[in-house]
């Protein structure tokens, strides 16, 4: 099989697996890698020392004396892993085989940010990981490989984390070696849907729980952004204080009933109960020393 040459586009814990996949597979030559500019991640800049690679920080992908630096390489393929950069079609075209990335969503759904957070917040059943084609738009290229994993209850942001990095790796490895072999077929995303969606990035405040929700709506509300992620956010009403809510428990056959959504109603062998809009939810892993909560307290 000849050789192919690629450049990496990549950064974070996303993209180390992959690197380490891609790097043991002696007909595969990375020739360069490219971190984001705001990077914080020094494993990649490793990897390219230990390796004999270049390591190219700092860059503009669409100016056009990158293009040239990347053309002069002379790559087949450029992948993108967690690179926060959008390519233009100048860049696009510096390769024969262009662009290819990875995209921890079902597209041409969860188009777009933060995908594994909001598939928890929607309360699906599956997550996808999609390899395909860059093009002028965002994360709407065609795609040459996909598949599907199981959202269970007992799933959690943490957990979808560890599987999407493992199978991450996987799957970028294996749309490099369908591109090498020129073994696939692109499948244009309005043959899926016409419109598919998008998915906007999370940011400061978004944290904040809103009671006058389901109890199945907290629950996939608190461990869509459990840590790793910032916890969800909840007041003690008349104070300053803030309670970090790590992990809840729905109850089984918990009746529905109107009452006061926010308000603890009740303490448990391993926390405390919070009435929501139908009814009721366990508090199990949160974060604040400092407050009493007393039943009758009102959270918001």
């Amino acid at each position: 099989m000849e050789k192919i040459k690629i450049g990496y586009f990549a950064d974070g814990p996303w993209s180390h697996l992959a690197f380490k996949k891609i790097i043991q597979d002696k007909s595969i030559e990375v020739l360069f890698i490219v971190p984001r500019n705001d990077t914080k991640d020094n494993t990649l800049k490793r990897f390219a020392e230990e390796y004999g690679i270049d390591y190219i920080s700092n860059v503009h992908v669409n100016r056009p004396e990158f293009i040239q630096k990347v053309k002069d390489y002379k790559p087949d393929l450029l992948v993108s892993m967690s690179y926060n950069q959008i390519f233009k079609k100048e860049i696009m075209n510096a390769t024969p085989h262009g662009i290819i990335n990875c995209h921890a969503g079902k597209l041409p759904f969860y188009r777009g940010r933060n995908i594994l957070n909001w598939s928890l917040i929607n309360d699906e059943k599956e997550f996808g990981i999609t390899v395909h084609f860059v093009d002028e738009g965002i994360d709407t290229g065609d795609i040459i490989l996909q598949r599907v994993y199981p959202i269970t209850d007992k799933d959690d942001y943490q957990s979808l984390l560890a599987i999407a990095y493992e199978e991450c790796a996987t799957i970028i490895y294996d749309g490099i070696k369908l591109v090498q072999k020129e073994d696939y077929t692109r499948l244009v995303q309005k043959e899926i849907h016409p419109v598919g969606m998008y998915c906007g990035q999370r940011g400061v405040g978004d944290e904040c729980l809103d009671w006058n929700q389901t109890s199945r709506e907290i629950f996939n509300f608190v461990r869509a952004i459990c840590v790793p992620g910032p916890m969800a956010h909840t007041r003690v009403k008349g104070t300053d204080e803030v309670l970090k809510i790590n992990k809840v428990r729905l109850i089984d056959q918990a009746p529905v009933y109107k009452g006061i959504p926010g308000q603890v109603i009740g303490k448990t062998l391993d926390g405390f109960i919070v009435k929501t809009k139908d009814s009721f939810i366990e508090i199990l892993d949160w974060n604040i020393e400092e407050v009493k909560l007393r039943v009758g307290k009102r959270l918001n």
